[in-house]
């Protein structure tokens, strides 16, 4: 209450009169607010103790009413406590809704006291005159402070939530790198919303391909939390309901573009540093140009020849020393008779038709390719060091 408009010397002075009068009845009046904020809603009293709102609710409504007596030019001290007003109940966590109701539930005592006041100045009829003139005046004040009650507590909500964010993202990127600490896996928890035990999987996508598609959250039996990182996104996967890596698998797909890793199953929060490595790994596994999400439970052997770029390297050298000697189409062309028949398990007519060849040009590339590595892909020992020296030349 206090938004000032232009009046008379006469008008004002009664108005003083009448607002003084108000003041000396002010804790009648404050007992009254808070008897009328218990009615309408409990919560009113969960939020502070009764003896803290009761001071603070004297003092709102004696700079408002003092507001609307005072000088047109003098500082809206009753906007300030407003604003004020609005961070510290954005802090307490009362509803916006209570909030407003609480100022307009005063603006209604305080307006009816006013009137209560000139009504009982009989001798003095002008006066409810002058109080009837100043009803715009004083809802216009009411309306102007749970503006800016309203707008300071969404800006300050805003705030908390921005702050709460940055420190659960700070808690799930200590989990992620690996970080041990007392309690952290507990505090994560608890802000997350998630178990501290359970089954979790985490996700990694290379960075390039993310901004097209739309990633996961929910789905049945599990949730999805995902951190923007300056190379890759990463995903954790709350797994639930008997859901396995297959259904994360599923979620993916046709979600994300890939390349991409999902890690094996670990047995809590605490465990999302290994589980993110293991991630990277399945990631890694992956050729510049692929666009799947592979897992790293099916992708092993693989992983095993990323894991020592110094031994694949001279695996590579050992297997394919001669082949790497030839010229890049031919041997490119003998590289991708190897993979293709190793795709189709061993089927040479498979292949023939995957590579739009005769199976027995499949036949003469292998042999080929046997006589220039001098190992035999019916020998196991043989078609195992090929097959992993294929998987490092293709990765490096």
């Amino acid at each position: 209450m206090g938004a000032r408009r232009r009046r008379t010397g006469h008008d004002w002075k009664l108005l003083t009169e009448s607002c003084t009068a108000l003041l000396e009845r002010l804790p009648e009046l404050v007992d009254e607010h808070m008897r009328q904020l218990a009615e309408h809603s409990p919560v009113y009293g969960e939020f502070l103790p009764y003896d803290q709102q009761w001071r603070e609710a004297e003092e709102a409504m004696r700079i408002g009413i003092q507001t609307m007596s005072a000088p047109r030019d003098s500082p809206r001290r009753d906007l300030e406590y407003a604003e004020e007003a609005g961070r510290r109940r954005a802090q307490q966590g009362l509803p916006l809704e209570l909030l407003v109701h609480a100022y307009r539930a005063a603006g209604y005592l305080v307006w009816d006291a006013l009137m209560e006041e000139g009504a009982a100045a009989g001798q003095e009829p002008e006066r409810l005159v002058v109080l009837m003139r100043s009803a715009t005046m004083v809802w216009s004040a009411v309306d102007a402070q749970a503006a800016v009650a309203t707008e300071a507590y969404r800006a300050t909500e805003m705030e908390l939530r921005r702050r709460t964010d940055e420190r659960l993202q700070a808690l799930l990127d200590a989990l992620l790198e690996g970080q041990e600490a007392p309690g952290l896996a507990a505090r994560a928890a608890a802000g997350l919303d998630l178990p501290e035990r359970g089954p979790y999987a985490v996700v990694v996508l290379r960075s390039e391909r993310r901004e097209s598609y739309r990633r996961p959250v929910e789905g049945d039996g599990f949730r999805f939390i995902w951190r923007m990182r300056a190379d890759c996104e990463v995903g954790v996967v709350a797994l639930a309901g008997g859901q396995g890596l297959d259904g994360v698998a599923r979620a993916l797909d046709g979600r994300c573009s890939g390349p991409g890793g999902i890690s094996p199953v670990v047995a809590g929060l605490a465990e999302l540093g290994r589980a993110r490595r293991l991630a990277e790994l399945a990631l890694r596994t992956c050729p510049p140009d692929a666009t799947a999400v592979v897992r790293l439970d099916q992708r092993m052997p693989t992983a095993l020849v990323v894991s020592q770029p110094e031994l694949a390297g001279r695996l590579v050298s050992d297997v394919f020393g001669s082949l790497l000697e030839l010229e890049p189409a031919d041997r490119a062309v003998l590289l991708e008779t190897l993979d293709a028949w190793l795709a189709c398990e061993g089927s040479a007519g498979r292949a023939a038709g995957r590579l739009y060849c005769h199976r027995n040009t499949v036949f003469n590339r292998l042999r080929r390719l046997e006589q220039l590595t001098s190992r035999s892909l019916a020998r196991p020992r043989d078609l195992i060091e090929m097959t992993l020296a294929l998987d490092a030349y293709r990765l490096s």
